[in-house]
């Protein structure tokens, strides 16, 4: 029952969003944003505690406090956006997003070679499912997600996701066509930036070791896929940009480092447009008492030449 009400909330919502300007709706998720985080001490500390990992040494408590404001607005502004495009038409969507570096991504499909894009939870994120098939059509597009509790409002949430064309792999049911589709020169998109938990690689992520997910590192061996990350950054109201990076696996390269360089690349795009990513995530989380014990399959990879942060 709790579903189902949350679900009319949800449906109602996307029916208030269908009668605003997207401009109007990211400004509107701005103000929410910044209520939210009064509202919420809990992760107001969380995000700061994260933010101070990620930019402590280079950053005063001062800069940081203004760093974590922008992120609660910015973060409510992409948020309320990302439900609002995927009741707008998609030409209406592609024409909000500005594309850079996507020669990388076309020289390596259109060789006939399959790419995992790893992405990340900067921006509006939800725009890779809308407009990728408007940029990449001529070859299959897929991305792997994690259904919602409410099955109700997943099911609609991959809909949406599902409008342009983009074929959804729940990883409950493994990876196997996921695999086979790279195999076919397909592209398959993979959020590699949330903790991993116990199956995890714990690799550096901003100099303190993370659990992270080595599975665009397995799909590219098992496959012989490139490699190459995607990242939204917010460039005015209701307006983004999506930027790719050239391919960064190489051929001998472990999946343990590659889950590394993966990680590296992240942070790198983070640390552009700290304020875009999603820091109310408790991405340094440590299991307690079983940290670094043999339950944890993965174990540690440590990149040459690695410092780490203190705890």
């Amino acid at each position: 029952m709790l579903d189902f009400c949350l679900y009319l909330l949800y449906r109602a919502g996307l029916g208030i969003l269908r009668l605003f300007p997207l401009a109007w709706v990211f400004s509107l998720g701005e103000l929410g944003g910044l209520l939210a985080r009064l509202l919420s001490p809990k992760y107001r500390r969380l995000a700061r505690h994260n933010l101070e990992i990620a930019f402590g040494a280079e950053k005063s408590p001062r800069e940081i406090s203004r760093l974590t404001r922008r992120h609660f607005r910015r973060l409510g502004a992409n948020l309320l956006s990302s439900v609002k495009v995927g009741t707008m038409p998609l030409a209406a969507v592609d024409a909000r997003v500005t594309l850079e570096n996507a020669n990388f991504m076309h020289e390596a499909l259109r060789a006939g070679r399959g790419v995992v894009v790893v992405l990340n939870h900067l921006g509006n994120w939800e725009l890779f499912a809308q407009i990728f098939s408007r940029h990449f059509d001529y070859t299959r597009l897929s991305t792997v997600f994690q259904a919602l509790s409410n099955r109700l409002i997943d099911a609609d949430v991959r809909r949406l996701r599902a409008r342009s064309g983009v074929q959804l792999f729940d990883r409950r049911d493994g990876f196997q066509a996921a695999i086979e589709l790279l195999r076919g020169g397909g592209l398959v998109a993979v959020l590699a930036d949330q903790h991993a938990g116990d199956h995890g690689l714990w690799t550096p992520f901003f100099g303190r070791l993370a659990s992270t997910t080595p599975l665009p590192a397995v799909l590219a061996k098992r496959t012989g896929a490139a490699v190459i990350s995607g990242a939204i950054f917010t460039s005015g109201r209701g307006r983004w940009r999506m930027v790719f990076t050239p391919i960064f696996d190489t051929k001998n390269a472990s999946i343990p480092a590659l889950t590394a360089e993966a990680n590296r690349v992240i942070a790198g795009q983070i640390s552009q447009a700290p304020e875009d990513w999603f820091w109310v995530h408790n991405r340094w989380k440590t299991p307690r008492p079983n940290f670094l014990l043999p339950k944890y399959k993965r174990g540690v990879y440590l990149p040459p030449e690695s410092i780490l942060k203190p705890f």
